[in-house]
């Protein structure tokens, strides 16, 4: 009688992956090529399984969150949150530290290095510093510029990139 049972049983499995292999060749009046089969190893699952998440430490399908630059603040010390607190575009010579508050925001986790390049009048480097960020939300990262000396009058730029694309940039005047 078992063997009975696991003959009868071969022959269902036999019978219905030649039932699949027939349906799917179903597809060939359209031009699309019928897909590929596995072999039929256990009963289908319900549709409403093939929605499933995937398993722990499969990868995913999406593609890598990219993070954003979204508005960048200047003035002369941060507070709070992180951020400038009194933002300004036009500084003293006097005042020995110029603060930008880059805002950036990931809708999923994400990593990337941001950039801020400091130039003077027609180019010429004051500063470029770079830091590693690993978020998953909005932040503020703080890049900032010192001077023991006033400042030179004139006009100042900050570049802000995030992984070597240019995002945002800021023009702002010693007077």
């Amino acid at each position: 009688m078992t063997t009975l049972r696991t003959l009868h049983r071969a022959t269902l499995a036999t019978t219905l992956t030649a039932a699949v292999a027939l349906l799917g060749a179903c597809n060939r009046d359209t031009g699309t090529p019928a897909p590929e089969m596995p072999p039929v190893a256990a009963p289908a699952t319900p549709a409403a399984t093939d929605q499933a998440a995937p398993a722990a430490g499969a990868p995913s399908e999406r593609a890598p969150a990219a993070i954003t630059v979204g508005d960048v603040l200047l003035g002369t010390q941060a507070e709070g949150a992180g951020r400038v607190a009194d933002p300004k575009t036009t500084f003293a010579p006097g005042d020995r530290t110029i603060v930008a508050s880059v805002l950036t925001d990931a809708a999923a986790p994400a990593n990337g290095t941001l950039r801020a390049r400091w130039t003077y009048q027609d180019g010429q480097l004051v500063d470029e510093t770079s830091q590693t960020l690993d978020t998953d939300g909005a932040g503020v990262t703080n890049f900032r510029i010192a001077n023991q000396e006033d400042w030179p009058t004139g006009t100042y730029t900050v570049e802000i990139s995030i992984d070597g694309e240019v995002a945002q940039t800021r023009e702002f005047t010693v007077e």
